[in-house]
């Protein structure tokens, strides 16, 4: 049984007659039988019985209809409290980012949020390959996510919102002799040894491009995933890697370089169900993430001495 059923059920017990309960739920005589006759497949006893020509309730079918007034109290309170969630201004909204994502954009939206009546946020670190993104979406209203320009796009279970379209970088430290050129392409830094991530993250596949533009295998002599982590062993010496521009914080000891001959952009996307963004809330924090974006992108200044945070 559900609500129409039993609403049809009440009217008729109501109205006294399929004709005048289907004029009150204004729908057609069959429509109301249509559900009767569904109801009565999911009750082992009579709930009608013909007494001349009309149609009435059995006892079963008063207990029935009389309990039918309870589901739909019931129900109304539910959907009031949904409206009032969905409306809440001031609601709590979870936001899981990657490592660089969520040092760029985290304190845009603390203090853009810090107001009274602001939704509140609940952030999560989340340090995935990009297939892992996606599931995220399960347990957070929004997951700041990345992929290559070339990469697979995020599938249609989720909806995207574009934030960044954001280049990547050559980090060099500080006093190498690349550092003397405006810009590097893939054979300028083929010979150099790379700080990369691990397999399956989405940066490896520029750093493929770069080793197949520049026609040799390139010396990966470091696998680390922490950006910060990163800079500091590019400072010291200990080889070459890719960073992103603006979501990068600075280092003084190391100095970035576009590259060209290659795709070295990624977009940053802020993922999310479809149903997440009927909540005020979630809305408004997208709202503020698109905000965020505007001001880090306009960060868009010659990359010298530039640091990056986390990828």
């Amino acid at each position: 049984m559900d609500e129409r059923q039993l609403r049809v059920l009440r009217e008729l017990g109501e109205l006294g007659s399929v004709t005048a309960a289907a004029e009150a739920l204004r729908v057609t005589p069959s429509a109301v039988s249509q559900q009767l006759r569904l109801l009565q497949r999911s009750v082992p006893v009579p709930l009608t019985v013909r007494e001349g020509r009309r149609l009435v309730l059995t006892p079963a079918g008063q207990a029935l209809a009389s309990a039918a007034i309870g589901v739909e109290t019931a129900l109304a309170r539910a959907r009031r409290s949904v409206d009032e969630f969905v409306g809440q201004a001031d609601g709590l909204v979870s936001v899981a980012a990657f490592h660089s994502a969520a040092a760029a954009f985290w304190p845009h939206l603390l203090r853009a949020l810090a107001a009274p009546g602001s939704p509140r946020l609940a952030l999560a670190d989340e340090d995935v390959a990009q297939s892992g993104f996606p599931p995220l979406t399960r347990d957070h209203d929004i997951v700041l996510a990345h992929r290559l320009d070339h990469a697979a796009p995020w599938p249609r279970t989720v909806s995207v919102t574009p934030l960044l379209h954001e280049p990547l970088d050559v980090a060099l430290p500080a006093g190498h002799p690349l550092t003397a050129r405006a810009s590097l392409t893939p054979g300028d830094v083929a010979e150099e040894p790379w700080i990369t991530v691990h397999d399956g993250f989405p940066l490896m596949a520029t750093i493929d491009a770069v080793s197949a533009a520049a026609g040799r295998r390139l010396h990966l002599a470091h696998r680390i995933n922490e950006f910060a982590v990163v800079a500091e062993v590019v400072a010291a010496g200990g080889g070459i890697a890719l960073m992103p521009r603006w979501t990068a914080r600075p280092h003084p000891q190391v100095v970035l370089r576009p590259l060209t001959g290659v795709h070295a952009r990624r977009h940053v996307d802020a993922l999310h169900r479809p149903e997440r963004t009927a909540r005020t809330a979630v809305e408004s924090v997208l709202g503020h993430l698109r905000t965020a974006a505007a001001s880090i992108s306009s960060q868009n200044a010659p990359p010298v001495a530039r640091r990056a945070a986390r990828a």
